[in-house]
């Protein structure tokens, strides 16, 4: 057992000297990132046209739709989140054509992007190729029609819910949560999708989220018996046409793959097609926030083998709100304390998920109506501050400092600006080395007082509060 732990010590130890080495290779020159995206989740295209006035203010560079698809109708139409209706029903597409009973028309889609572009904000769309929904009756016939009939729609294994997730095959075959696993390389479902991705962008769209993108096969994956080769991401990511057609706008879009961290899961051959969400290191976020203490490996350290400008990072998405809510428990201020970090830091491009308006740590649904905005928390002052920070702060490497036993969390960018969070309930005094100038500061929030006097700030920090400096 002894020589076991041993070589499981060394192989972890290679691995992350091997991920080291491939964010070194992959960033230099080294870069900044300065964009963040709002997350509408459930919110309804015209619920995002009427707030784009304030994403805009607040410093989004980027609003996420939830899927635009036709989905499945639960419920009769039932339009709350959780209940007479569910959220996940624009998950389990029956065809791919813009709208849906949940968020609005094609039209609607349209007013939203021009809006948006009016504002001066890019529109990223929720996609999701690689399943349709359980009941396999619902998908539309001309959907089944284009694909050359429903024996061509899915996996050979695609009935079969995924047993394994760490078993390539099973899990880039099998049925993701037992949703029907689609045939993501027959050439005439890629034509089809792609006529859905192409008018979307002619519609306005900037870019797309790829749902359970790890699910999707690499070309070094095995294949399933109804599959000649893994082409999916070639055709996707416009490196080869599909029946003469190719993705449109290819180097204008921004894209990027949920590819959950876990063992056997080929991050950097995916990172060789599109950007990744950092799911670790959330988990690492949220652990510093239910224990109020941070230390420095868990604040910087991006737990991911592919360039840190390419990550979506997030202090919660919407599956760890709703799947099993292992992030609904925290508080809205904890959550704006781990978005100052995470969005304060000069890589990833950090996600702000938009919870539900009303919601409560017992009732974490709150209005539980689909379509409507969710809470004011994506516009509070703290984070339209360090959005407006980010932007500021582009071109300028960061130090993380970790002070008070792990209390306050210090990002510093260059010698322009720095970002503080105190973690804790009670009020932190901090004295940390500091590259601004001699002088006094006060804090674009609260207005509250630091001095920078001899390469030191101090200050006094109230409880569970960030505070921006510039």
């Amino acid at each position: 057992m002894r020589i076991l732990f041993y070589s499981i010590v060394a192989a972890v130890a290679l691995l992350f000297a091997f991920a080291v080495k491939a964010q070194e290779k992959c960033c230099k020159p080294r870069v900044t990132n300065d964009a963040t995206i709002l997350h509408a989740w459930c919110w309804s295209f015209n619920t995002i046209k009427e707030n784009m006035k304030d994403i805009a203010a607040a410093g989004y560079t980027y609003v996420q739709t939830s899927p635009a698809n036709t989905c499945f109708v639960g419920e009769d139409g039932g339009m709350q989140i959780f209940g007479h209706g569910k959220w996940y029903y624009h998950y389990q597409p029956c065809d791919w054509k813009i709208g849906n009973y949940q968020l609005g028309t094609r039209d609607e889609f349209i007013a939203m992007c021009a809006e948006a572009k009016k504002n001066g904000v890019k529109v990223l769309v929720d996609v999701l190729p690689n399943h349709t929904g359980f009941d396999t009756t619902a998908v539309a016939e001309d959907f089944i029609k284009a694909v050359g009939g429903r024996e061509n729609l899915y996996h050979a294994n695609g009935l079969n819910p995924i047993k394994d997730y760490n078993d390539r095959w099973d899990c880039t075959t099998g049925g993701v949560g037992g949703l029907p696993d689609v045939n993501t390389e027959n050439p005439d479902f890629q034509h089809y999708f792609m006529l859905y991705v192409n008018d979307l962008i002619a519609c306005g769209a900037n870019g797309f989220r790829y749902d359970t993108a790890k699910h999707i096969g690499l070309p070094s994956d095995p294949l399933d018996a109804k599959s000649k080769q893994n082409d999916f991401w070639d055709v996707a990511m416009g490196r080869k046409p599909v029946k003469g057609l190719t993705l449109a706008n290819k180097d204008s879009l921004f894209i990027y793959g949920e590819v959950l961290q876990d063992r056997n899961v080929k991050e950097e051959e995916y990172g060789q097609y599109f950007g990744m969400c950092a799911s670790n290191y959330g988990g690492a976020i949220r652990h510093i926030l239910e224990t109020r203490t941070a230390n420095l490996d868990q604040v910087t350290n991006w737990q991911h083998s592919v360039c840190p400008a390419k990550l979506t990072t997030w202090v919660e998405s919407h599956d760890t709100y709703c799947n099993a809510n292992e992030s609904a428990s925290l508080t809205d201020t904890q959550v704006r304390l781990g978005w100052v970090i995470t969005t304060a830091r000069q890589n990833g491009i950090p996600l702000f998920y938009s919870r539900p308006d009303g919601r409560t740590p017992e009732n974490i649904w709150g209005n539980n109506l689909m379509g409507a905005k969710g809470n004011d928390e994506f516009k509070h002052p703290e984070v339209v501050a360090v959005n407006k920070f980010r932007k500021a702060m582009n071109g300028e490497f960061e130090k993380v400092s970790i002070l008070n036993d792990g209390k306050v969390v210090v990002i510093a960018r260059g010698n322009k600006g720095v970002a503080i969070v105190n973690l804790s309930t009670e009020s932190q005094e901090i004295n940390v080395e500091t590259a601004l100038a001699d002088k006094k500061y006060k804090d674009v929030v609260y207005g509250n007082k630091f001095t920078a006097k001899k390469g030191k700030l101090t200050a006094k920090l109230a409880p569970e509060k960030s505070y921006i400096i510039y």
